[in-house]
């Protein structure tokens, strides 16, 4: 019987809902709650209205709350673009519907840590390195290395790249920064990335991508983006007006400091000892073995070898083809099983984990709403907390990749 009770929405707002969550065509919407496009516009009319059970459905695929749908008038909110930095490719108010939603529950759980933080009593770190333009990558990517607090020494003891992975994670979040990954994104929309907001800015990677070293080299690649974001060198997606040639020089930027902060100098230079190459005499092989001695990807050791002076920018280039051909005959990864806890941490983070746990303890919120913040069952809630108390556990497989 409950299928049939109407859901007393309101028009208006059911309109705004389906265009704030990126869904423009409403025949995609019509088709995942399985009716007609002309029915879903009729609600929209108040021409008719969807049975509770359709509210329900509509509310889960916005991403909204079931109460928002029957508010008076939309709400009046900031533009998506407000909040995060510009992305290549990416139009702000054109994001897809996957990437909308990843961008908001980012955005709700930065605003979840600094009004918990408050109510426990926990001052907020100050996110301080900052990076200009006008300097060169490599004495940025080595202050911000110095920062971040990961020696050589320790570096070249990580067994594999998920190690590495979880240590740079740790190093970023220690910093003040909140680091959360999104899923179902496609990747050819984004990787990663930054929300600039200052306190308690936000680096989100796509947990989709299958290569440990590639969520290391994205999360130092954003690192840098909210280097020059606390510089005002760089502004939210509104606000930016650079030209995209100018645009390209700013991502050309982050992608060499990002390198030269995971590939010091010195390590370098002791590897092309071992390894010597000649200048633009770089095949995919030999990449690919220096890269591993660093943990981190071929690309992003291109990018090094480059901005070092062992590629010339021509080089680079046909190396890059080289690249992009091995790469497009490899066979597909698929992820492997991760359970709820691992979700969660692998979303979320331990340390955004850790301060709803301990809010909870200290009644400053109730279960359902640490459940909310954690997108987590409260039957998990406790192996949530034994996994906590025992600490990143080591292996190759990467527990939070799951979509």
């Amino acid at each position: 019987m409950g299928a049939s009770i109407p859901a007393m929405v309101t028009p208006s707002v059911l309109e705004w809902a389906r265009r704030e969550a990126g869904y423009d065509d409403p025949e995609a919407v019509a088709k995942r709650i399985g009716v007609p496009p002309e029915r879903l516009l009729a609600w929209e009319r108040g021409e008719l209205y969807p049975t509770l059970r359709q509210a329900q459905a509509l509310a889960k695929i916005y991403h909204r709350a079931l109460a928002v749908l029957s508010l008076p008038q939309p709400p009046s909110l900031p533009p998506l673009a407000a909040y995060y930095r510009r992305l290549p490719g990416v139009q702000p108010g054109r994001e897809s519907p996957e990437l909308r939603v990843a961008i908001r529950v980012m955005s709700q759980r930065r605003e979840a840590a600094i009004e918990l933080s408050g109510a426990l009593g926990y001052p907020l770190p100050d996110f301080r390195e900052v990076a200009h333009l006008s300097e060169s990558p490599l004495p940025v990517g080595r202050r911000l290395r110095q920062a971040l607090r990961v020696s050589e020494r320790e570096q070249r003891q990580w067994r594999n790249e998920w190690q590495a992975w979880r240590r740079w994670r740790e190093a970023v979040e220690h910093l003040g920064v909140l680091v959360f990954q999104f899923p179902k994104v496609g990747l050819q929309e984004v990787r990663g990335v930054t929300l600039p907001l200052f306190p308690a800015p936000v680096i989100g990677i796509n947990s989709r991508e299958m290569s440990a070293a590639a969520r290391s080299f994205t999360l130092m690649h954003e690192l840098v983006h909210l280097a020059l974001a606390r510089a005002d060198q760089e502004k939210v997606a509104l606000k930016e007006s650079r030209a995209n040639s100018a645009w390209q020089q700013v991502e050309r930027f982050a992608e060499e400091t990002a390198s030269a902060v995971l590939i010091p100098q010195q390590m370098l230079e002791e590897s092309l000892r071992v390894l010597p190459v000649r200048r633009d005499a770089w095949d995919v092989q030999s990449v690919r073995q220096l890269a591993a001695r660093f943990r981190v990807t071929p690309l992003a050791m291109a990018t090094r070898l480059r901005a070092a002076g062992q590629m010339t920018w021509a080089g680079y280039q046909r190396w890059k083809k080289e690249w992009d051909k091995y790469v497009a005959q490899l066979p597909q990864r698929r992820g492997g099983f991760a359970s709820p806890v691992e979700k969660t941490l692998g979303r979320a983070g331990r340390p955004f984990a850790q301060l709803v746990l301990e809010a909870l303890d200290a009644n400053r919120i109730t279960a359902v709403e640490a459940c909310r913040y954690l997108d987590l069952r409260w039957d998990h809630v406790e192996k949530l907390r034994m996994e906590l108390r025992v600490g990143p556990r080591e292996t190759r497989k990467p527990f939070d990749a799951g979509d």
